[in-house]
């Protein structure tokens, strides 16, 4: 059974993991290339990683192909939204809700590895109504 302690314990694995990219790489690179190499990351810690599936938008029982795409899925519980920004914007942030929404997942979180400390400025985290409804574990 998926707990919020579950939830809660691979946010924590993947940010560590975010750290270690961005410890090897440093900023300045491209997207793409964080994203492969912390799916690869990831991956050989043993999680389950989805990158670059659409998403689907169902308006009034239509199902829309409007080439929506997430970065990376952990797990099938947590949508990781990438950058190599300058700085966050609220538009990055929407988003990550709005493919949260669309996905119906507990948590979401926006990783720029733009910046010095992935850790102290270089994420957040956002959880969905399904990460409230989920049991709180042990």
């Amino acid at each position: 059974m998926i707990t919020q302690k579950i939830v809660n314990a691979i946010t924590y694995d993947v940010i560590g993991c975010a750290i270690e990219v961005h410890k090897e790489l440093g900023p300045g690179l491209l997207e793409s290339v964080y994203e492969k190499c912390l799916a690869h990351v990831l991956q050989e810690n043993g999680m389950k990683v989805e990158c670059q599936k659409k998403v689907p938008i169902n308006f009034r029982g239509l199902e829309l192909d409007a080439d929506l795409r997430f970065d990376i899925l952990v797990e099938d519980l947590i949508v990781l939204e990438l950058k190599a920004v300058q700085e966050i914007l609220p538009i990055h942030e929407a988003q990550l809700l709005t493919y949260l929404k669309l996905l119906e997942k507990p948590k979401g979180i926006l990783i720029n590895f733009n910046c010095t400390n992935i850790y102290k400025e270089g994420q957040k985290t956002f959880v969905t109504e399904h990460f409230r409804n989920l049991p709180k574990g042990n």
